[in-house]
């Protein structure tokens, strides 16, 4: 089996980089968002390989880390949820945020992804929410104001000042995630107008 692969980089196609090592060209399939981080042509490259071996085949997958690949397996054991649309939501989400976003409850982030639908989203967040903190940082503040924000629970001025970043064109989890920051520097009982421009302040850093 492989698991990494050092070489140089031949050329690119939709969805897979060509990597030459050692005179060898390995068909890598990557996200996006992986394809576009890669080096130029003739340039050093380096990828985590997932090697998927069939009676008629066998492909890789090729990812930036260590985590990335994770999140791959993991996607994988949700039922529906397969290497192409585990790949698509890796497109359009970093590690770090696939896994705040999981960890929130935040569907409509997920469903951001090509193939991936409200129910896919929902079965997503149920089934993984438990797992996502493990496999990177979650804020145990976002946890909580994400919780309050679901069930309905959080201060009026919050739950007013995540839904004006939301509206301003922010993902859920973002939002949630700059009024916990600004919360962390606000007054006792700030109303949503102060939340709202020290959530901004976080989200321009």
């Amino acid at each position: 089996m492989i698991g990494k692969l050092r070489g140089v980089v031949d050329s690119f196609g939709e969805d897979f980089v060509i990597l030459d090592v050692s005179g060898v060209g390995y068909i890598a399939h990557c996200s996006a968002r992986t394809l576009q981080r890669l080096p130029k042509v003739g340039e050093a490259a380096e990828l985590s390989i997932e090697t998927y071996v069939r009676e008629d085949m066998i492909r890789l997958y090729g990812f930036r880390s260590d985590a990335e690949r994770e999140w791959f397996r993991l996607l994988q054991t949700v039922q529906g949820v397969g290497a192409r649309v585990a790949l698509a939501i890796l497109s359009v989400l970093e590690p770090d945020a696939l896994a705040s976003a999981i960890a929130t409850g935040d569907k409509g982030t997920i469903s951001r992804a090509p193939g991936v639908g409200p129910r896919l989203a929902a079965r997503l967040t149920a089934e993984l929410k438990d797992k996502a903190p493990a496999f990177a940082p979650v804020d145990p503040a976002l946890l909580a104001l994400a919780g309050a924000v679901e069930e309905g629970a959080a201060p009026r001025p919050v739950a007013d000042a995540i839904s004006a970043l939301v509206n301003l064109g922010y993902p859920q989890v973002q939002a949630a995630s700059a009024i916990a920051a600004a919360l962390k520097g606000a007054e006792e009982g700030a109303e949503a107008k102060v939340l709202i421009r020290l959530g901004l302040r976080e989200l321009a850093r």
